[in-house]
């Protein structure tokens, strides 16, 4: 199995408060966002991992490059419009077979990752299973309605539904097929990419992930090392 990370964005809001580090650099308990991901994407049983991370300075991918990880590592540096294109941005490297794809800033207990991957090889008929949370931490969350079987009735209608993605999908590699059949600059955000899969018809689940937290802003930092149980820990 492969996994992609979406790692292109730039941090606006932490740059606001005065944390100019790239936010994939950005440490929890001393290890870097980006670094926190690929363990994560290691341990759920990816063998190889594709980054995408933008042009604005190589910092991160010099980071990438000289840095020793479990698994190879694959580096896309493109500065994107939006996390859809940055997704599409890694077609090549991820279409082969099905895939894990995380977003930098989702802090998730590993081995609820990897319990996302256990679950998905059970859902024969999905496009996708996706990551999914009660716990609202995002300021833009994405709302997902589940059936009883934990099948993906709606997105985005947060009066009918009580979980939010979580950042954290697998994906099997037909999902790249809409790009085909509607234009790659269809969508002018991830989100949208998987409304389409779902207005398509394509069946999507959710997996329950527990906690997870979005690291958008400095307090969200020590949150996130609150929910890996690393506080205070190196």
């Amino acid at each position: 199995m492969k996994a992609g990370i979406i790692a292109a964005g730039f941090g606006e809001r932490l740059r606001e408060r005065g944390i100019v580090t790239p936010k994939p650099l950005v440490e929890i308990a001393g290890r870097p966002l980006i670094a926190r991901a690929i363990d994560a994407a290691a341990a759920a049983g990816a063998t190889r991992v594709a980054c995408i991370v933008n042009a604005e300075t190589d910092r991160v991918r010099r980071y990438l490059e000289t840095t020793p990880f479990a698994i190879p590592i694959d580096v896309v540096q493109r500065t994107t419009a939006s996390s859809a294109e940055s997704f599409l941005a890694l077609r090549s490297l991820l279409e082969d077979a099905p895939f894990l794809l995380l977003t930098v800033d989702a802090v998730i207990a590993p081995a609820a990752v990897r319990g996302l991957v256990e679950a998905a090889a059970a859902c024969a008929d999905a496009a996708g299973v996706l990551g999914v949370t009660t716990v609202v931490d995002d300021e833009k969350p994405l709302w997902a309605e589940l059936d009883v079987s934990m099948r993906i009735v709606t997105l985005g209608d947060a009066a009918r539904a009580r979980h939010v993605t979580a950042g954290v999908y697998f994906l099997k590699p037909l999902v790249y097929s809409l790009a085909d059949a509607s234009g790659a600059g269809t969508w002018s955000a991830f989100r949208l990419f998987l409304g389409a899969l779902l207005a398509h018809g394509h069946a999507l689940y959710g997996y329950d992930v527990g906690p997870a937290v979005d690291v958008d802003r400095p307090e969200d930092v020590a949150a996130a090392e609150r929910l890996l149980g690393l506080t205070g820990a190196g």
